[in-house]
């Protein structure tokens, strides 16, 4: 398949979206995780006062806790973000087909999407936050995630794994009517082509994290101290109380603590989201196309110099349904399709079966075998197996050919 072959693909299979989200979204958390962790100290309450930098509070974590604090409680985020992320781009990519048929503005089309695919991707993370945040706190008194969750059930109730989900939609649902506009709008203007474009996907990755992370800062200072409850298990209730609480705790500056961290880790993790999402999607719906195979029957018989054979070609769609002549085909073997060159010389080393003789005859020895070939040889013939069209439309002599 060619890149620019990419956008006519049946991209908006929901099993291909959900699959390659699930993916980008593992791929980005895990990836980032200890500057996440780093985020959510230097946006603690006890952190408030503190001149730490990025570099200084990560330095600190691994001095006092060990090489490998940065990284607690990342299981939470791959339980978490995998469904979360299915379901993110799966609705998005849904949402953006459905709303194209009633409307062709496409900037508020990527915005109610993006904004439908919050609800949902929300719902599901929500509580993989409230774990992840706890564990990354400094003196975390849980000792893994399955204590945390237990202790936190038992101690709040269910109620406290979406305490912060009301300002988690606040803060999501502008970052990623933010974010998809963004990326979009990159797309278009430096993928005029619609062509799949690695650099490209990354870069406008990048470009729409870093903006929409710079702007919902505030807000996830307060989710932050929501999700966490440093101030006591229950005393936070909501948004505004949050912030009442920050701003007595450090002014207005308060709601930007941890910006640089946030967005230096929201940039390249929305970058490697992205791209990984459209490399996934991409390998994922080449696979789903139909694939043609090469399968020859041949009997062939001499008498003399003279010979006689036959042969049919079938194609096998992705759905195993085989279209065939009336003759019943006695030997099915699987034919890599090669340039006509190629199988110009292939046939001078077919050996044939059924004769036997001397002189300019032919000798018996069984079944057809295939050229030797090599590497470049066999990577452009399994890319062109895999990569053509199985549509009707396309098929030329060169793919399908009978000969009597």
């Amino acid at each position: 398949m060619n890149p620019d072959e990419y956008e006519s693909l049946p991209t908006t299979s929901v099993a291909t979206n959900m699959t390659a989200g699930a993916i980008a979204g593992v791929m980005e958390h895990c990836v980032m995780y200890p500057l996440d962790s780093v985020k959510t100290r230097m946006q603690s309450l006890t952190h408030m006062h503190a001149q730490n930098t990025i570099v200084s509070t990560m330095r600190d974590m691994v001095r006092t806790e060990g090489l490998m604090r940065p990284f607690r409680g990342v299981m939470a985020v791959v339980a978490g973000a995998g469904p979360a992320h299915a379901l993110y781009f799966g609705a998005y990519e849904y949402s953006k087909e459905t709303i194209s048929r009633f409307s062709d503005r496409d900037q508020i089309n990527y915005m109610v999407s993006a904004a439908l695919a919050t609800l949902v991707h929300d719902a599901i993370s929500n509580p993989a936050d409230v774990v992840k945040q706890r564990l990354q706190m400094y003196n975390s008194p849980y000792r893994s995630i399955m204590h945390c969750a237990s202790k936190v059930y038992r101690t709040e109730g269910l109620r406290a794994f979406y305490r912060s989900y009301s300002t988690q939609l606040v803060m999501n649902i502008p970052y990623s009517a933010i974010q998809f506009p963004t990326y979009e709008f990159f797309q278009k203007l430096l993928n005029k082509d619609n062509k799949y474009n690695p650099p490209v996907h990354m870069v406008a990755g990048g470009a729409a994290g870093a903006a929409a992370s710079a702007l919902t800062t505030p807000l996830d200072v307060c989710k932050t101290l929501l999700n966490t409850q440093e101030d006591g298990a229950g005393k936070t209730r909501g948004l505004i109380e949050a912030a009442k609480k920050i701003y007595r705790t450090a002014g207005p500056l308060g709601f930007f603590r941890g910006l640089q961290a946030r967005v230096l880790y929201q940039m390249p993790a929305t970058a490697i989201c992205w791209s990984t999402y459209e490399f996934f999607k991409y390998i994922l719906t080449q696979g789903a196309r139909p694939l043609a195979w090469g399968i020859n029957s041949s009997s062939s018989s001499s008498s003399g110099s003279s010979s006689s054979s036959s042969s049919e070609t079938v194609v096998v769609s992705s759905a195993d349904k085989i279209q065939k002549d009336d003759k019943k085909l006695p030997d099915l073997r699987y034919v890599l399709p090669v340039s006509a060159a190629a199988a110009a010389e292939a046939s001078s080393l077919i050996v044939r079966s059924g004769t036997s003789s001397s002189g300019g005859g032919e000798r018996e020895t069984g079944r057809r075998e295939l050229p030797a070939m090599s590497g470049a040889g066999i990577y452009g013939a399994m890319s062109y197996n895999t990569m053509h069209s199985n549509d009707a439309n396309h098929i030329t002599d060169h793919h399908l050919r009978r000969s009597n």
